[in-house]
C-alpha cells in the first residue's frame, strides 16, 4: 500500500445534501443504530463464554481481519499523514475503549440498565461535536437533545434507586471516550469513505490487540457455546464494522449532531432485544421513556443545524 499523493489527500469542498441524499444519510444512520442497539445483548451472550478482556480483544482482531482484508483487496492506499492522529482517536475510542468499559459494566449490569445509560451518548457526542468541528445547533435543537437526554437520566435514576454503581461509572466513561470516536470518525469521514475511518483504526489496534487477545485467551477460561459463538461474530462484524460504517456514512451525510441524536431511539431498541433475546424484564416505564425520546428525535431532526 502507498500513501495518498498530496492531491488525491486533499479534503472534498463540503457541498449541501441534497433531501434525496439527507434521507438516504438519515437511513444509513438509523441503520448503524439497529446494529449497535444489538451490542449489549450479543455482549452478554458472549460473556457466557468467554472473559471480558478475551472478548474484547478477539473482536477487535476479528474485526479488523475483515477490514484489513476489505482493505487489500480494493487496494486502498494508506490514509494522509494528518489523518492518522484522529484515527487513533477514533481507534482508542471506538476500537479499544468503548467496548472494554461496557463489557466490563455487563458483567454486573442488565443490559436494560446500560443501556438507558448509554443513552445519553447522543447529547455527549453533539456537545464533543460542537467543540471540535465548531458546529452550531439551533436552540431548538438543542432543547430536544436535553430533554431526551433528562428522559434518559430520569429512567436510569428511577431504575437504579438514585444510586451509582461500578458499572455506572465504567458506562459514563465509556460515554466519553465513544463521544470523542465518534466525533473525530465523522469529521474523517468528510475525507475518506466511513468504511476506510473505521478499517484504518482497527488495523492500527492490531499491534496491541493481537497479543491481548493471545495473552487473554491463556488465562480466562472459554466456553464455545452457541450463544457465545454467535454474540462474539456479531460484535465483532456487526457492531464493530458493518455497523460503523453506515452510521460514519450517515453522520457524513447529515452532519454529527443530527446524526447523533438518532442515538436516543437505541436504549428503547436494546430494551426490545433485552426482553426477546435474554428474558430480562422490561421496565415499566420504558413506553413512557420511549414516547419522550421519539418525540424528542422528530424535533432535533427538523431543527435547523
Amino acid at each position: 500500500m502507498r500513501a495518498q499523493s498530496s492531491a488525491t489527500a486533499a479534503v472534498p469542498i463540503a457541498v449541501p445534501a441534497s433531501p434525496r441524499g439527507r434521507g438516504f444519510g438519515t437511513l444509513q444512520a438509523a441503520l448503524g443504530v439497529v446494529a449497535f442497539s444489538l451490542t449489549f445483548p450479543a455482549t452478554a451472550w458472549g460473556l457466557e463464554g468467554f472473559g471480558p478482556w478475551s472478548l474484547v480483544a478477539v473482536r477487535s482482531v476479528l474485526a479488523a481481519v475483515i477490514a484489513g482484508g476489505c482493505l487489500l483487496a480494493l487496494r486502498v492506499p494508506l490514509p494522509a499523514r494528518r489523518h492518522w492522529a484522529g484515527l487513533a482517536v477514533v481507534a482508542a475510542g471506538v476500537v479499544l475503549g468503548f467496548p472494554m468499559l461496557t463489557t466490563l459494566a455487563l458483567q454486573t449490569s442488565t443490559t436494560a440498565h446500560a443501556a438507558v445509560v448509554v443513552g445519553l451518548l447522543p447529547l455527549t457526542t453533539a456537545l464533543f461535536s460542537s467543540l471540535r468541528t465548531g458546529s452550531r445547533p439551533s436552540r431548538t435543537f438543542w432543547a430536544a437533545a436535553l430533554a431526551g437526554a433528562a428522559a434518559v437520566v430520569a429512567f436510569t435514576v428511577q431504575q437504579s434507586g438514585g444510586a451509582l454503581t461500578t458499572a455506572d461509572l465504567y458506562l459514563f466513561g465509556a460515554l466519553l471516550i465513544c463521544a470523542a470516536g465518534y466525533t473525530e470518525g465523522g469529521r474523517l469521514a468528510g475525507a475518506m469513505p466511513g468504511w476506510q475511518v473505521i478499517g484504518w483504526a482497527l488495523v492500527l489496534c492490531l499491534p496491541l490487540t493481537v497479543p491481548v487477545a493471545a495473552v487473554a485467551l491463556t488465562a480466562e477460561p472459554v466456553h464455545l457455546t452457541a450463544h457465545s459463538v454467535t454474540g462474539l461474530l456479531w460484535v465483532a462484524a456487526g457492531s464493530q464494522f458493518l455497523g460503523l460504517i453506515v452510521w460514519y456514512r450517515g453522520m457524513a451525510s447529515i452532519g454529527i449532531p443530527k446524526a447523533s441524536q438518532l442515538q436516543l431511539a437505541q436504549p428503547l431498541l436494546t430494551l426490545f432485544w433485552s426482553v426477546f433475546l435474554l428474558g430480562e424484564h422490561l421496565p415499566l416505564a420504558a413506553p413512557l421513556t420511549a414516547v419522550a425520546v421519539l418525540v424528542c428525535i422528530a424535533v432535533t431532526q427538523r431543527a435547523r443545524g
